[in-house]
């Protein structure tokens, strides 16, 4: 129950709760102004967080972490490239030729270009990692960047070494390299 009361002026009487109703009714009419000022006129810059929002750098790990497993998996473009090479290959070897020589130009140039467009991806998702992590150090200060987007970052420079390693050791010969055919 609710006690009555005479206000400051003296003109009526009301309830308690009539008081907590009023005031409730004030304070959204006063909160919705505040937020059609802000809509109609200017934003309401209490709301907005100045700097950086970290979409750019969580963008950039993805992206990173997606060239490296591109590197790793094969491209479209390496696929395409090595069957042109394939196709070189075969037009530019006589079938009077040695077998070694057309081993190597119909199947060598091929893997050789696989490797490289593998060595390429790998060497993006690299430097698009680095970026993504060193990019802090020259972003507004005290603002720290999100977890997960430097675990993104890490795994993408990880896939990225490990795709420009294994492009290497592919072009090289060294890893699966062509079988000796004398």
């Amino acid at each position: 129950m609710g006690t009555k009361t005479a206000d400051e002026t003296g003109a009526e009487a009301t309830t308690d709760e009539q008081k907590v109703s009023v005031a409730t009714t004030d304070e959204v009419t006063e909160t919705e102004a505040v937020a059609a000022e802000g809509i109609d006129d200017e934003p309401v810059e209490a709301t907005r967080k100045e700097g950086p929002t970290g979409v750019g750098q969580g963008a950039g790990a993805v992206v990173s972490a997606a060239l490296g497993l591109v590197s790793l998996t094969g491209s479209w473009i390496g696929t395409v490239a090595a069957a042109r090479e394939t196709l070189v290959g075969q037009l530019e070897t006589s079938s009077s030729a040695s077998v070694a020589k057309q081993v190597k130009e119909v199947y060598g140039d091929a893997w050789q270009t696989t490797a490289l467009w593998g060595g390429v991806f790998a060497l993006f998702a690299l430097v698009v990692g680095v970026a993504v992590l060193a990019r802090p150090a020259f972003g507004a200060p005290g603002r720290p960047q999100a977890g997960w987007i430097k675990s993104v970052a890490w795994g993408g420079v990880a896939l990225g070494v490990i795709g420009l390693l294994l492009a290497v050791l592919k072009y090289t010969g060294l890893l699966v390299g062509l079988p000796s055919a004398s």
